[in-house]
Parts: structure tokens; sequence; C-alpha cells
């Protein structure tokens, strides 16, 4: 699961990163309320945790605002200290939960499992294009009724894909959001693993799925629907 954590102090986030991390959890962090915005408006995070430090309402405008751009993630705001009224402004802006600091990372993990569980009911298991099909609760990717055996990160850019479809994707994004990394120096690795992608899910396929755009990444989907 990719959570995205938008923290308001820097004291917060690397105890509560590690914590998840441990328990298998994928986490990327944004430094400021303005720059988690922009990250969760610009990928498909499974949840989403905004820490507000009291008194300031930027967590209550984060919430707002993804909420006003259609971001549908589950969203908890982690707040200290924290009023009824806070508590009321934050979930009436969109949050899905409200945690008061201080707290056991037992308890945000069980919390965070409970908005991850109402999410996945919403949405389906299944991302597809074309002939290809996704099937995220058994890892399958089959293109034409074949299945197609893919590597761990192979199935993540191939996702990271689906969710994007016809829209031009460049390799900064595509390692930030795939890799979780620095786009620095990514741009030969990201080369490699789309041409990997493509023997496995375009050769021998009609329509080809993924284009490349020169000088700027890819485009998922295909050229019919553009």
């Amino acid at each position: 699961m990719w959570i995205l954590l938008i923290e308001d102090s820097a004291a917060f986030a690397p105890e509560v990163r590690e914590g998840l991390a441990v328990q298998g959890y994928r986490v990327e962090v944004a430094e400021s309320h303005e720059r988690g915005r922009e990250m969760a408006a610009d990928a498909p995070y499974d949840a989403i945790i905004v820490e507000m430090k009291m008194p300031t309402q930027a967590g209550v405008e984060t919430c707002r605002e993804l909420r006003r751009k259609g971001v549908a993630a589950p969203m908890m705001i982690v707040a200290s200290p924290s009023t009824i009224a806070d508590k009321v402004a934050g979930l009436d802006a969109g949050a899905d939960d409200y945690l008061t600091v201080p707290f056991a990372l037992e308890e945000m993990t069980a919390r965070l499992r409970s908005l991850l569980r109402r999410g996945t009911a919403q949405e389906s298991d299944c991302l597809t294009c074309a002939d290809l099909e996704m099937d995220l609760a058994k890892h399958r990717v089959m293109r034409a009724g074949r299945i197609q055996t893919l590597t761990p990160k192979e199935f993540k850019l191939l996702e990271y894909f689906l969710r994007h479809q016809q829209r031009v994707l460049s390799r900064d994004e595509i390692a930030r959001h795939v890799w979780g990394a620095s786009p620095s120096g990514m741009s030969n690795t990201i080369d490699v693993y789309v041409s990997m992608l493509r023997r496995k899910i375009d050769k021998g396929f009609r329509p080809p799925l993924i284009r490349t755009i020169v000088g700027y990444g890819y485009i998922f989907g295909t050229a019919e629907a553009s």
C-alpha cells in the first residue's frame, strides 16, 4: 500500500515513516502542506496522513482543497492539541479520521487499516486497457487472455501506467511515484524497465499500449483513444 505523509514539523515524519515501513507500507513524505497538495493531486495514493500543528488550520485547508480537486484517497488528520471543534472542522473538510497526539503507533496503523479497507471496498481490484487486465488482488496480469509474468517493479510500473492512461508521463514523475526516488540518474533505469515491460505486454500484441514521447517520457493507452 502506498501512503502519502504530509508533515507540519520535521520531527513527525521519521518515526511514523519507519513504523509504517516495518509493516510493509510504502511511504512518501511531503515536507510542507503545499508540496503535499501537489503530490496528492498527482498520484493515486492509497491513503493520506496529514499532520497539523495547532492552532494552524493548514491540515483542514489541505483536506478541503484535495477533496475539491477530486482526490478520493482516505485521509487521516493527526493533530496536537485538539478540541472537539477542531475535529469537527477536519472531518467536515473531508478527512475520514482524526487522531490526536500523543498516540500509539499501533492505534494509528489500526485506524489506517480500517481506512484502507473502506477504500478497497469502494474500488475495483481490476485495471484494464484494451485487452490488458491487471488483477490487483491476485497480483496477476493478462493480455489477450494470456498470463504475463512480471517482476514486482514491472508490476508497479504497469499499475502506474494503467492509473494514468492517455496522459504523458515524464521520467521524473515515474521515478518519484514508482521508485520513490529522486529523478537524478534514473532515466536509463526507467527506460530499461519500460523496455522489459514492452516485451511482456506489447510484443506480439495489437494495439501497442506503451508509446515513447521523445525527450520527455511515455504515454500509455491505445492510440485510438488519444
